[in-house]
């Protein structure tokens, strides 16, 4: 047995038959790969050209390598040159496929004469970088020096593992600030793999720890940074990103506010029609947890469906509803477990103090923001 193996090229592969040395050859065409044995004479090519498929497929088959098998479906032909087998689907690319000519099976050609084989892998062809980061949250141009988290959205899945090595936080001079997020071997993937949660080391964030005192604040007051996403990053298929992606951001005051949802401000929709129920807060809220969190119901309790949408810099939420609103007093539900951009919650911030009886003071459950729609 003789194999012949390459990519597209032709492939060859010798044998004694009757003096002559047929040859198997991969010939690409249009978008099929066909399968050739030359070499063979006209007595030979004349003999076949009437066999039904059960007699070409003993004479000269074409199978997937990993099955085996199963003889793949196609045409075949015999012409003035060669043998000819068209596969009835094109190739597959990575996949490997064997071919093997067994002239025994001709007229007068002894039973002994060796088979001729070739293997051939469909070359996978070269993926153009295709997947970019397209959000970055906070979007806000000014975020507090305490900020908590970054959230980094891309348009395709990416890859887990060494995600640190291609993320870069820099001062305004360009240099690298040194051991800014939190790195954790549990990366914080949404399930699509297409949003990663990246915190800030809080013991960059919160006063009194020994990482704030021996090495200051990951961001500060007053000056410019910007997050820098490597294009060496690979995607979920292997692929670099298309671009290197910046995200350039000032730094303002900390926030050791808690949130009070009293200062929101409601534009209640009208009764009848589909129009947003648009809520603005005096501070940017965390982009997930505001989508993923606020809800809306009626009095009683019972859920409104329907689709939420952030924008103005996180600091605007609306609500359009699946159906026509229903006249009467509705309640937006805030939990207690909303944060803002520097992870204070509803009535508790995050840099919880010791209250004067030396408790700390509790999350609140829940708020509800009464409205009605007329």
């Amino acid at each position: 047995m003789i194999r012949a193996c390459g990519a597209l090229a032709v492939l060859l592969a010798g044998a004694q038959f009757a003096g002559a040395e047929p040859l198997i050859k991969w010939v690409p065409s249009a978008d099929r790969i066909n399968v050739e044995v030359t070499g063979l004479d006209d007595a030979a090519l004349t003999a076949v050209r009437e066999w039904s498929a059960a007699k070409w497929g003993a004479l000269f088959a074409v199978r997937v390598q990993q099955d085996g098998a199963l003889v793949m479906l196609g045409a075949w032909k015999a012409d003035a040159s060669a043998l000819r087998f068209t596969p009835q689907f094109p190739l597959t690319p990575g996949v490997t496929y064997r071919a093997v000519f067994d002239p025994s099976q001709l007229p007068g050609v002894a039973a002994d004469a060796r088979h001729v084989t070739s293997e051939f892998t469909v070359p996978v062809p070269p993926l153009a970088p295709g997947t970019v980061v397209t959000n970055i949250f906070p979007s806000a141009g000014e975020v507090p020096e305490n900020l908590l988290k970054f959230y980094l959205h891309f348009s395709a899945p990416m890859s887990r593992g060494h995600i640190y090595e291609h993320i870069h936080l820099r001062d305004e001079v360009g240099k690298d600030v040194e051991l800014p997020f939190l790195e954790i071997d549990e990366e914080l993937w949404d399930p699509e793999m297409k949003r990663l949660t990246l915190f800030i080391d809080p013991g960059r964030i919160k006063r009194g720890v020994r990482p704030l005192e021996e090495i200051g604040p990951a961001l500060e007051q007053g000056r410019r940074f910007t997050l820098a996403i490597d294009a060496a990053w690979l995607d979920a298929a292997g692929q670099p990103l298309a671009h290197k992606h910046e995200r350039i951001f000032r730094v303002g005051p900390p926030d050791r506010t808690p949130i009070a949802p009293g200062e929101w401000q409601l534009a209640a929709p009208a009764a009848g029609r589909s129009g947003a129920l648009r809520v603005t807060f005096p501070e940017p809220m965390d982009h997930a947890l505001a989508l993923r969190l606020l809800r809306v119901t009626r009095e009683d309790g019972t859920p409104v469906g329907g689709t939420a949408t952030l924008a103005d810099a996180e600091r605007r939420w609306s609500f359009t509803p699946s159906r026509p609103w229903q006249a009467g007093p509705h309640r937006l539900v805030v939990p207690g477990t909303l944060e803002d951009l520097a992870g204070n919650n509803v009535g508790k911030a995050f840099e919880v103090e010791l209250l004067e009886s030396g408790t700390r003071r509790e999350l609140v459950e829940s708020e509800k923001l009464p409205f009605v729609v007329k």
